[in-house]
């Protein structure tokens, strides 16, 4: 079984394991929220090289607060800076006028919990890349020695990345396991290849 959590679009990493995991995925909603990790944040490339996007979460500093208790805090415009942060790094994509205005939709909501929003932009990868949603497991999940447990954060990653021609790549060296979304605006379909080819 490979253990994942919940996360903001998921980078390239935790998508090679949706795709190659298939029916052995789970996504753990019963675990505790982890400060400073792919739950609520995504890096992407812009000119200046890699930028990280974090969705600002209510009382996030208080400890072992459950996932599905988590909130979203709108006092800052972070939505706002998320969606002129993707849209200046990759209107120059090949495939963003065909993905663009699906994933604006979730930039123009006002979602109360983080696991609502980032169930909403693992609906709107899935259905980019044509696969299924993985399983859900609402009540945390304890790793046995033959696991893949790709909640834990301190891990050694041995994930290699598939390389692609990334939209700044005539200026900036290939930075691996950026945002699923870098992936599909770049590739399109054929983002489905270098997730499979991708070792983890």
């Amino acid at each position: 079984m490979i253990i994942l959590p919940s996360a903001y679009f998921g980078s390239t990493e935790y998508w090679s394991a949706i795709r190659q995991g298939g029916d052995n995925v789970v996504i753990d909603l019963g675990e505790n929220y982890v400060k400073r990790s792919e739950r609520n944040r995504t890096e992407i490339m812009t000119s200046g090289g890699v930028m990280q996007l974090s969705v600002q979460l209510s009382h996030a500093n208080r400890p072992r607060q459950p996932m599905r208790s988590m909130k979203i805090d709108y006092s800052k415009r972070w939505q706002h800076q998320h969606y002129v942060a993707m849209e200046s790094a990759y209107r120059s994509s090949p495939y963003y006028d065909y993905y663009a205005e699906r994933f604006a939709l979730l930039f123009n909501k006002e979602w109360q919990y983080l696991i609502d929003l980032n169930h909403a932009t693992l609906e709107a990868v899935c259905s980019i890349l044509k696969c299924p949603i993985p399983r859900i497991s609402e009540s945390y999940i304890i790793a046995t020695e033959e696991d893949i447990d790709l909640r834990d954060k301190k891990r050694d990653s041995t994930f290699v990345a598939e390389p692609y021609i990334q939209v700044f790549s005539d200026r900036l060296p290939f930075a691996p396991n950026l945002s699923i979304f870098d992936l599909v605006m770049c590739e399109g379909p054929a983002a489905n290849d270098i997730l499979l080819k991708s070792t983890f």
